[in-house]
């Protein structure tokens, strides 16, 4: 059986978040992925890899590179316990303390939060917390380019709390749109509490 997931124009993660469910459905073959950059492309083989899939590179022109993973009968298997191998005891708590991801350009900084938020949705093993405080509360309100993923976390049971003050201090209180208004002392508890926290 042959495969093929044309990634081509999607933006990260969603390569290797295509990719991940193809081989989901598969027992035995080839997937065939084709992207259009090279960081795709090294992404994807550093999946395979972490799989213990076969693969195969192959860059056609500087616009158009195809990886080729071999798929065995326990393949499939092999792709869910990937995301499900952390043996973690306790709750995970996400710590959203700002609106972008990293330090430097603050417009690439919110496409990463983007990125990273939805991320969330597509793992098998979702958070039990998203905590929200200083300007990440912005990601939670109405015309957020976050809210349609943290909506959908909400509806799969993840608790997504936001910093009252911090409402209060952006003047976003009547605007939120999802979860619940929390105080510094049920933040602070929640962390302590926590098996995991995960703070981009």
């Amino acid at each position: 059986m042959k495969k093929t997931v044309d990634a081509t124009g999607l933006s990260c993660p969603l390569p290797v978040i295509e990719t991940k469910k193809a081989l989901k459905e598969m027992s035995r073959g080839e997937l065939e992925v084709i992207v259009d950059n090279t960081i795709a492309l090294q992404n994807l083989e550093k999946m395979a890899k972490q799989m213990g899939l076969d693969h195969q590179l192959e860059t056609i022109n500087e616009n158009k590179h195809i990886i080729r993973i071999l798929v065995g009968d326990t393949a499939g298997e092999e792709a869910r316990d990937v995301e499900a191998a952390p043996n973690v005891s306790g709750k995970t708590v996400v710590v959203l303390s700002s609106d972008t991801m990293g330090s430097g350009d603050q417009d690439l900084g919110r496409v990463l939060m983007k990125g990273f938020v939805f991320a969330l949705t597509e793992l098998d093993r979702l958070p039990d917390k998203v905590l929200l405080y200083n300007s990440g509360v912005k990601l939670s309100v109405a015309g957020s380019d976050s809210l349609g993923d943290l909506q959908k976390l909400e509806e799969r049971g993840v608790e997504i709390l936001n910093c009252g003050t911090c409402l209060n201090f952006f003047n976003l209180t009547n605007e939120l749109a999802v979860g619940s208004v929390t105080n510094m002392y049920e933040i602070v508890q929640s962390q302590m509490e926590a098996g995991t926290i995960i703070q981009p």
